[in-house]
């Protein structure tokens, strides 16, 4: 039945399931209100398949390998291949050939490892849904919730399916990821138009919106690419804003390719004018192209995310987005709530106090009730009251008659129930003075009286004594009703405010030794809450934050743009702030300059964590907190975070190192072998002999994912600056090409090296310089103070020997290679170690010089965020 039912529902006639009766829905559905049997709904999962919006997995290994062969630098190599196989230079073509799918074999492996890597660790993270399972509630993977499934949703959650609504309670969605409607939209059982648009369908909710409010249970009728997300899923898909890093990568590609396509037409053109031929001037050229380009820094890059990523999880942190990890390292100012991150998070319920300050066994009965009763969003406070010590046998003399969802607009929760005396009684619990703004009456040791001024005063000095001494305090307020079945939020009037409810979280072991780490990081932290002053200030105080510089939510609502840009800079405390703020602090916090990351976890986070550069949330989060996310905390510890910070920056500094040795080394001897090529009777390195010697050099470079990074490139973030890379490049491809041409006047002056014995003298050479030059600019101090990991040590000293060795092997006459004499081979050591030294006194002075530049540029940026904050400030005094 429900084959037939669900392939007439998800075909393109008869898919309106919102016009339908629910009841008949339910039953074409072979559902029922109790749910499916777990059986059932494993056969459905085989025969409709998981519920995402496509498929979803990782590229297949056939499909990584084959993309390997679009790269346009191997497209080129198969070109002169193809060429040199078709003028009759069959071994030259085999060499090219053999040299590429070796190249495209170890990207691969390296890619391939990555991804599946990452996989993994997103399966970690997978998105949870309670559903009923044989007349049960059960928590079940999302991506295995089937048509006919019963579903419940409460605040928070991302809504996994489409379906209609069975049951719902002051149920409010947001949309605006289907359909654009900033506002939530109210959902309610019924039934639709058939024709009805998407707005229109108010029975109806879709996979990927969010529940804003209140809680509801729903039948699933369309799941994975049956639905209306999966429609629409490539224009719905997040355009993630390009990194700093990555967008610097892609400016490095096109500062490579204009150097590339300089050289190698200059090159081209200039052997043809020589009268070199045709056939080997374009292999030539094509082979400096190659040589001159970082083929491998595609894969570099995936293997040290993914290694960094598996780092990070070791230390308790998943990455959702591998562009993250260099965000994370990059970030300077980090914005968190205070509960679980800087406190505790485990709240305990300390008192329940009458309005006069006494502890009150009513209070504490009727927290209770509010407490255990409400079906809305899980939240610590409620299972700080359901934990607390009490008579639990009282309550069995009340019973739910019905609840007022709580939602951040009226901060509050209600619940009712009724008692023995044949009336209804409502217990209404939330933030104090939202509570208060329900009430006419408050409840004393006299009895009730009209809640005036005075009294008005007296609570409001207790909460601020409260909350100075660091209590988290709610307002409890109760009133009677006749017995009826149904209440509304038009019923929270006219209250009577009983008393209070005092929490304790305490700050959390070790959290200003944390903050400490970060600070010497250079990673400063500000706290944006929803708590009141009170309490944010005297958190502040006991963990070593300043506690002077506060701004509230109703200060901030009365700034403009370009005020808030001034003042965020001397603020580290956001107080009492409403949850559509954050994103406005979040914002004007960037726009100062500073990479921000923000740590949510709350339903109204996404937008901050859209708006951060790096978005972070805890695997406690609602859903669509964990979705907006980059990274997940597998707990809520600012100490995970520190070490996922360094983990962060270890990976951009060995990305760094790959580059670094791309514009040294290699960029100096194709440099210095396209001038020599204009001056020599002969090609200074046959075609084959550049792309060995291209690949041999590029070995090493597959462990710098592994390599140790230095302390002192732990201790500040790094961002990328094109001009660095392009100094860098000049300063060391020069010193390279200084020893190159050295090379040549060896071996013609000195060796009187035959064209053969030069090309292999300089082969030898120009790929032991590019080795040696992995140690030096690996680190910034002295490279023999630095340890380089095991693998890299390893395979540069192993490539080191087979370059000596490569002219006396038996396959060396294939390449063009012949033996050399031992004093020649002498003479090529000891300039390579001569280059060795140059190249580390180039280093310290260039990073010296470089620091220099860097102080300058940062006092030159503060003078001008001074100059543009001045007005701004004036602004905000007249404002004010």
């Amino acid at each position: 039945m429900i084959g037939e039912a669900d392939q007439e529902l998800a075909s393109p006639g008869d898919g309106a399931y919102w016009s339908i009766e629910t009841k008949d829905l339910v039953l074409r559905l072979g559902s029922s209100a109790s749910g499916l049997a777990a059986s059932e709904a494993a056969s459905r999962l085989v025969k409709f398949g998981r519920n995402t919006p496509a498929s979803t997995s990782s590229a297949s290994a056939l499909a990584v390998f084959a993309r390997q062969f679009r790269s346009p630098l191997v497209l080129i190599l198969i070109f002169a291949a193809g060429v040199s196989a078709f003028v009759g230079e069959g071994q030259e073509a085999a060499i090219i050939g053999a040299i590429v799918l070796a190249s495209c074999v170890l990207s691969f492996t390296q890619e391939y490892g990555a991804s599946r890597a990452t996989e993994a660790l997103k399966q970690r993270i997978s998105r949870k849904a309670i559903v009923l399972r044989d007349g049960t509630e059960c928590s079940v993977a999302a991506g295995d919730i089937v048509p006919g499934d019963v579903i419940r949703l409460s605040a928070g959650n991302l809504i996994p399916a489409d379906g209609i609504i069975l049951e719902a309670r002051d149920f409010n969605v947001s949309e605006a990821v289907l359909t654009g409607e900033t506002f939530p939209v109210v959902k309610a059982p019924g039934r639709s138009a058939p024709d009805a648009s998407l707005t229109l369908r108010n029975n109806a909710v879709f996979t990927g919106t969010s529940v804003r409010s209140g809680t509801a249970t729903v039948l699933a009728a369309a799941t994975g690419a049956r639905t209306e997300f999966a429609s629409i899923a490539a224009a719905l898909e997040r355009t993630v804003p390009e990194t700093g890093f990555a967008r610097g990568i892609r400016q490095f590609g096109y500062l490579m390719t204009e150097i590339m396509l300089a050289i190698v037409i200059l090159v081209f053109f200039a052997n043809l004018m020589l009268h070199r031929p045709l056939i080997e001037s374009l292999l030539f050229s094509l082979a400096l192209a190659v040589g001159l380009t970082p083929e491998l820094l595609p894969a570099i890059i995936s293997v040290t995310l993914a290694r960094g990523a598996r780092a990070m999880a070791a230390n308790g942190v998943i990455v959702r987005r591998l562009d993250a990890i260099e965000n994370l390292g990059s970030m300077d100012l980090l914005c968190t709530d205070k509960t679980g991150t800087l406190t505790e998070g485990v709240v305990r319920l300390d008192a329940g106090l009458d309005a006069d300050g006494n502890a009150s066994s009513d209070i504490l009965l009727w927290a209770r009730l509010n407490a255990t009763l409400q079906t809305g969003l899980t939240n610590p406070l409620d299972e700080a009251i359901a934990s607390a010590p009490g008579e639990g046998a009282s309550l069995a003399a009340f019973t739910k008659v019905d609840e007022i969802p709580y939602d951040f607009i009226r901060k509050r929760l209600s619940v009712v129930v009724g008692t023995k005396d044949a009336q209804d009684l409502l217990i209404t619990k939330g933030a104090v003075q939202n509570v208060l703004e329900t009430c006419s009456f408050v409840r004393t040791a006299k009895g009730q009286a009209p809640l005036d001024e005075t009294h008005r005063a007296a609570i409001d000095e207790k909460f601020r004594s409260w909350s100075a001494q660091g209590y988290r305090v709610l307002g409890l307020a109760t009133r009677r009703f006749e017995s009826r079945k149904t209440f509304s939020r038009k019923d929270e009037i006219d209250l009577t405010f009983a008393g209070f409810l005092l929490f304790l979280d305490p700050p959390k072991d070790g959290v200003r030794e944390t903050l400490a780490a970060l600070a010497r990081r250079g990673v400063a932290v500000k706290v944006i809450s929803g708590d009141n002053r009170y309490v944010v200030t005297h958190l502040a105080q006991a963990i070593g934050l300043r506690a002077d510089r506060i701004m509230t939510g109703e200060d901030l609502s009365k700034l403009t743009k370009s005020a808030l840009f001034a003042a965020v800079q001397h603020t580290d405390l956001f107080v009492e702030i409403d949850p559509n703020q954050k994103e406005r602090i979040i914002q004007a916090l960037r726009s100062r300059g500073h990479v921000v990351g923000y740590l949510g976890d709350g339903i109204n986070d996404a937008p901050a964590l859209h708006e951060a550069d790096i978005g972070i949330s805890v695997d406690s989060a609602v859903d669509v907190a964990r979705e907006a996310a980059d990274i997940i905390l597998l707990k809520p510890d600012l100490g995970v975070l520190v070490r996922g910070v360094d983990d962060g920056r270890k990976t951009y500094a060995n990305t760094m190192k790959y580059i670094s040795i791309t514009t040294s080394a290699n960029f100096g001897n194709m440099t210095s072998m396209a001038v020599a090529s204009l001056f020599l009777p002969f090609l200074p390195l046959l075609a084959a002999q550049i792309l060995l010697n291209n690949f041999l050099s590029d070995v090493p470079s597959l462990a710098i994912a592994t390599d140790n990074v230095d302390a002192d490139q732990l201790r500040r973030p790094h961002h990328w600056d094109i001009r660095f890379v392009r100094r860098f490049m000049v300063s060391f491809g020069l010193v390279s090409s200084l020893f190159d041409f050295a090379t040549f006047a060896f071996l013609l002056f000195f060796a009187h090296a035959t064209a053969a014995a030069f090309q292999t003298g300089w082969f030898v050479e120009s790929l032991l310089t590019e080795l040696a030059i992995v140690l030096i600019v690996r680190t910034h101090r002295a490279f023999w103070t630095s340890r380089p990991s095991p693998l890299l040590a390893w395979l540069t000293l192993g490539i080191g020997i087979v370059a000596i060795m490569i002219p006396y092997l038996p396959f060396a006459a294939l390449f063009g290679f012949v033996p050399l004499p031992l004093p020649v081979l002498a003479g090529l050591v000891a300039i390579t170690t001569l280059y060795l030294l140059a190249s580390e006194l180039t280093k310290r002075w260039f990073f010296d010089h470089q620091s220099g530049r860097s102080h300058r540029s940062k006092a030159g940026r503060f003078a001008a965020a001074r100059t543009v904050a001045r007005p701004m400030h004036a602004q905000r005094t007249a404002h004010e």
